[in-house]
């Protein structure tokens, strides 16, 4: 008796950067389109290690289709989602994108993927190129990102002046609420005279 073909399958994946994210909207797409098998992660896709991808990669078989919601939640780079849906290929299994409308089982779904990609990955270095303009324009302007400093001139100076006539670093420290590595920092031993 000859055994019957395996049908091919479509197993989703579905990534969501934080915990507080919910996966919801993704994993309702993924049923929708057929995924009888949905993997998941809730890290950054920046993370090299992301256990529901491996796992997700691990059950493919050749002619199944790896779905995800929208291309983003594969990957970063450009170059990482080349490489994958490359090694898909390679394997002779399919890439599906819902909302970018890639299927790689055409020949048009693999040249959009491939335009697709080109552009997310333009769209985050411009992304970068103006944040670094911003910074810089507002650094010309005097105005300086991040915290607060905890330590003004002021304090700078009193710290000095304080350590100098013997106090404890930990009451200095204290006196000027700081943390005594914050005040070290600011007021190295060597400038303590």
């Amino acid at each position: 008796m000859a055994k019957r073909a395996l049908q091919p399958l479509r197993i989703g994946y579905a990534r969501v950067s934080t915990r507080d994210q919910s996966l919801e909207m993704q994993l309702d797409a993924l049923k929708r389109t057929g995924c009888k098998r949905i993997f998941t992660d809730k890290l950054s896709g920046a993370q090299v290690e992301r256990p529901g991808l491996k796992e997700a990669l691990s059950q493919l078989r050749e002619a199944d289709t790896l779905v995800v919601w929208k291309l983003d939640r594969l990957g970063r780079s450009v170059k990482g989602l080349v490489d994958l849906v490359n090694e898909l290929q390679s394997q002779k299994v399919h890439f599906q994108s819902i909302t970018d409308g890639i299927d790689t089982k055409t020949t048009a779904g693999r040249f959009f993927f491939h335009v697709m990609a080109s552009l997310a990955q333009m769209e985050r270095e411009l992304i970068i190129e103006r944040t670094r303009a911003g910074l810089e324009a507002a650094r010309r302007q005097g105005r300086v990102g991040g915290r607060k400093r905890q330590m003004t001139d002021g304090k700078i100076q009193a710290a000095r002046k304080l350590l100098a006539s013997g106090t404890p670093p930990h009451e200095v420290a204290h006196s000027l609420g700081v943390s005594v590595p914050t005040l070290y920092r600011w007021v190295p031993a060597s400038s303590r005279t």
